[in-house]
């Protein structure tokens, strides 16, 4: 019966002593008052020209959105990948234009669209640096 009593005391201290700590009130923004940790989000780095179609497409998609994606016989690459390597040729380099980052495509008139391809690509290049310059 001693062990029983001895072990209910030693319990009862530790209880005791972690007690506080169980009960302690957390700020609700530990950085508010400058003794927590300071977390500065990262700026995620936009992808290049050089970089692989599917890096590309998840930075600069948005823009190219309802671009075909359907490969054409005689044309290099689809509307959609070509659209994305302008953007992506567009957002890296300042020097080069909108205009010369869609320099390759297509200046003709398709019946039914807004615009020519080289069109839609300089207006959504532009969307792309002001984008940037936001961020």
């Amino acid at each position: 019966m001693k062990t029983h009593l001895k072990l209910a005391v030693v319990l009862g201290a530790l209880a005791l002593a972690t007690a506080p700590a169980a009960f302690a009130v957390q700020p609700a923004d530990p950085g508010a008052n400058g003794n927590g940790p300071k977390y500065a989000p990262e700026k995620p780095e936009n992808p290049g020209p050089g970089a692989s179609l599917p890096e590309k497409a998840k930075a600069y998609g948005v823009y190219c959105q309802g671009k075909s994606k359907k490969h054409v016989k005689g044309e290099k690459g689809t509307e959609f990948s070509r659209c994305v390597n302008a953007m992506a040729k567009a957002a890296t380099n300042e020097r080069i234009t909108a205009r010369k980052a869609c320099k390759g495509l297509s200046k003709k008139h398709v019946k039914g669209e807004k615009g020519t391809e080289f069109s839609r690509c300089v207006k959504a290049a532009a969307q792309v640096r002001k984008d940037q310059a936001e961020v």
